[in-house]
């Protein structure tokens, strides 16, 4: 079985964010990255699995320049056979899914995932148009997935129930919570990931369709009043010509 896992770096999640430039750049000073959890958690962890139980290699790649690579020999240390680094900005997710897309379209991969989208865009936009460029099924939040041949099994949660999906691979899927645990690189996958190689490819020759003009933060949050248990009727009172919610 030949997968690619598809990672993206993030800023982590206690990292204080800002802008630059009248708010039109995002401001890296201090600001720590990590693999994309969903990336990181569910889709390369769930590689890893079907990798130990059929066998096969398991890939990374990212869009990104020379400072990605720290996350990358990250995903290397959790059991990633091989690294491939797109050398571009990530500049957008349809620039982003052509570049691996053009990247994959030769190497016979049986099953591409991604994390269902990353925690600093959450756009959940890449598996979709990386999947109709390859002209590949699109499995979309999979919570479980299953193998067996060449017939890809899914899982997804819907409302009020859940939905199993079937088609034959390749395929491209997009990982949600459940997919799989957690793993925590151990001392043999740290000094493993230094040797294992990672190839660096020139970008293909894609524009960007959208780019960033602005950033804001969200406003901050309202104080809040606290209220006496024993004093329903102030209780109901604010609830009702304040909140308005009753």
């Amino acid at each position: 079985m030949n997968i690619l896992v598809c990672i993206a770096k993030a800023p982590d999640t206690t990292s204080k964010i800002a802008f630059s430039n009248d708010n039109t750049a995002f401001d890296e000073n201090g600001v720590q990255y990590i693999v994309n959890p969903y990336d990181e958690w569910y889709a390369l962890v769930r590689a890893l699995e079907i990798k130990e139980a059929q066998g096969g290699q398991v890939t990374i790649i990212t869009v990104g320049t020379t400072a990605d690579e720290s996350i990358m020999r990250k995903a290397l240390a959790i059991g990633a056979d091989e690294a491939v680094r797109i050398d571009a900005d990530a500049t957008d997710a349809f620039f982003t899914a052509m570049q691996i897309a053009e990247y994959a379209k030769t190497k016979n991969y049986d099953l591409i995932l991604t994390g269902k989208e990353t925690i600093d865009f959450n756009g959940s936009q890449v598996g979709g148009m990386l999947a109709e460029h390859l002209d590949f099924p699109f499995i979309s939040l999979a919570t479980k997935l299953e193998i067996t041949g060449s017939t890809i099994f899914c899982q997804r949660e819907i409302v009020g129930g859940v939905q199993e999906v079937e088609v034959q691979g390749p395929a491209v899927v997009s990982c949600a919570k459940g997919m799989a645990e957690q793993r925590i690189p151990n001392m043999r996958g740290i000094m493993a990931a230094r040797s294992k190689p990672l190839t660096i490819v020139d970008a293909a020759p894609i524009d960007s369709l959208t780019s960033f003009t602005r950033y804001s933060l969200p406003a901050a949050k309202s104080s809040v009043k606290l209220i006496d248990p024993n004093n329903l009727d102030e209780l109901v009172s604010l609830l009702h010509n304040e909140a308005k919610v009753i």
